[in-house]
């Protein structure tokens, strides 16, 4: 239960200002939102799954070592923060992917959403959780943090269009990773 919580709260964070977030609100402009989440949802679920995979298989080759993975992971965190401070955006590409998908809403969202995701700060975040906690309870909460985040963003784009505080949301998310990664790298080298 405990990796469910915590990766459903990391990855609502890191995902909360990511180019997902704006492609979520692009396919909802051109198609129904319920079509967009089951596809993000598709999505998110085997990326995350072939995540925590990664993960799991690190952090038991080196369970003797899980002080080390933890600094490991803290320091990650960190630069997690530092990546989201640097800001995400959809490339005019990506942009004009989401709005000229053809063919079935639900493929084109999750195709889109499945390649987007790759080396993600997001995918990347759930090996590292995954490194450290189970893969179930991680993957499920990883998945369900991105789709949630995702989900919002499709519903405050609705009612506010582009006026997001971006510059707020990067900070707050930016000093949640940035607290994660200090937690991990004080618990890995003992100091607690």
């Amino acid at each position: 239960m405990y990796a469910f919580l915590l990766s459903t709260a990391v990855i609502f964070v890191a995902e909360l200002g990511d180019k997902s977030q704006l492609m979520a609100m692009t396919f909802a402009a051109r198609y129904r939102a319920r079509d967009v989440i089951i596809g993000i949802t598709a999505a998110t679920a085997l990326v995350h799954l072939a995540s925590v995979g990664i993960g799991a298989v690190i952090g038991d080759a080196f369970a003797d070592y899980q002080g080390t993975i933890a600094v490991v992971a803290g320091v990650a965190f960190l630069l997690f923060a530092l990546w989201t401070l640097r800001g995400d955006e959809l490339t005019d590409e990506e942009a004009d992917k989401a709005r000229n998908a053809t063919g079935a809403a639900i493929l084109a969202v999750g195709v889109a959403f499945f390649l987007a995701e790759l080396g993600d700060k997001t995918m990347l975040a759930t090996i590292t959780l995954a490194t450290q906690e189970g893969w179930f309870g991680t993957w499920l909460g990883s998945t369900l943090g991105m789709v949630a985040a995702d989900a919002l963003a499709i519903g405050v784009g609705a009612l506010l269009g582009r006026r997001l505080p971006e510059k707020v949301i990067a900070y707050g998310a930016a000093a949640l990773f940035a607290l994660f990664g200090i937690l991990l790298i004080v618990d890995g080298a003992g100091w607690l």
